[in-house]
């Protein structure tokens, strides 16, 4: 989800490059609807890259794979470029039959996926993924990029108001990550929830599945001003981190949206680093564990900081 946000700001300067510019883009099922948020927009062609992994072999993945590349195939491109520059895009590239324009050897985020370019940049991977995505787009529709510039230019008609009640002030608490070295520990977030729930907020944690809904259930055992909310559509989460007075957040696809949404935010990292792929855009602001541990990030740093940016 975050290589998707971080995709938007080239799409915006495309469009004021180029005003009558419009894009297709491909993207996994689960995301689809960040595409949606952006005007630029044409049309969202929707893959299901986890399930063909599991059944590459299967007759219902392959005439899925077999539908996406006839729908790009079947359709007059001016161009086809490849955002993301891995071995999943990669193979969409490779079975393109136009030329696809992506990140060389050097640039590629993983190696082999270079080989599937006709037209390749390069472009330094000490960059930020924003400033690489600008930089690929703006190479592939020849202008030059504004490197300090990072708006989403997002729409928020598509955001969904979850259905229940929801407090006026709320604060929403992403504790989930992909991987388990970006999860703040459990005890620590019991820890945060104790303190804010003594200072009257109320905390949602939305989650993605049943496995992080259940981890959200069990930080918010200690406080009745803590909610595990059930899962719910991406809409609808953008819709609450939207309207959040603050997000405390894991390193993970949710902390980008407060970035797209320009919700004022607090993430935590551990084995990431944040010149590459830290939150950007007005109010995200960053805490860096010691030793890339977060089990290092004290509950106490974390308040304090809050109070620094006047969260809390």
């Amino acid at each position: 989800m975050g290589d998707l946000m971080h995709a938007l700001p080239a799409i915006t300067e495309a469009k004021k490059e180029i005003p009558d510019i419009k894009f297709d883009w491909m993207v996994d099922t689960n995301f689809s609807s960040v595409p949606s948020w952006h005007p630029a927009i044409n049309k969202v062609i929707e893959t299901n890259h986890r399930e063909w992994k599991l059944n590459l072999f299967s007759s219902r993945s392959r005439k899925a794979i077999k539908n996406v590349i006839n729908t790009v195939n079947g359709t007059d491109y001016d161009f086809i470029i490849d955002m993301q520059n891995n071995l999943k895009s990669a193979f969409i590239s490779f079975l393109c039959k136009d030329s696809v324009t992506g990140m060389d050897s050097r640039s590629s985020r993983e190696y082999p996926a270079h080989l599937a370019y006709s037209k390749k940049a390069y472009i330094p991977k000490d960059m930020h993924a924003i400033e690489r995505q600008k930089l690929l787009l703006a190479f592939a529709l020849g202008y030059e990029t504004s490197h300090s510039l990072v708006e989403y230019g997002i729409s928020k008609q598509k955001f969904v108001k979850p259905i229940g009640h929801f407090p006026e002030q709320f604060v929403v608490c992403v504790q989930n990550a992909s991987w388990k070295t970006k999860q703040w520990p459990i005890e620590n977030w019991k820890d945060m929830v104790r303190e804010l729930s003594e200072q009257g907020l109320t905390m949602l944690f939305p989650s993605g599945n049943k496995h992080e809904l259940e981890r959200a259930k069990e930080i918010c055992s200690v406080s009745k001003k803590a909610i595990a909310l059930e899962v719910m559509s991406l809409n609808e989460i953008a819709f609450l981190v939207d309207n959040a007075k603050f997000s405390l957040c894991s390193d993970t696809g949710l902390a980008h949206l407060s970035a797209v949404t320009s919700t004022p935010s607090l993430t935590f990292y551990g084995p990431t680093a944040t010149n590459l792929i830290g939150t950007r855009g007005e109010n995200q602001n960053h805490l860096v564990a010691n030793d890339g541990d977060l089990k290092n990030l004290d509950t106490e740093v974390v308040l304090n900081k809050l109070k620094e940016l006047n969260f809390i």
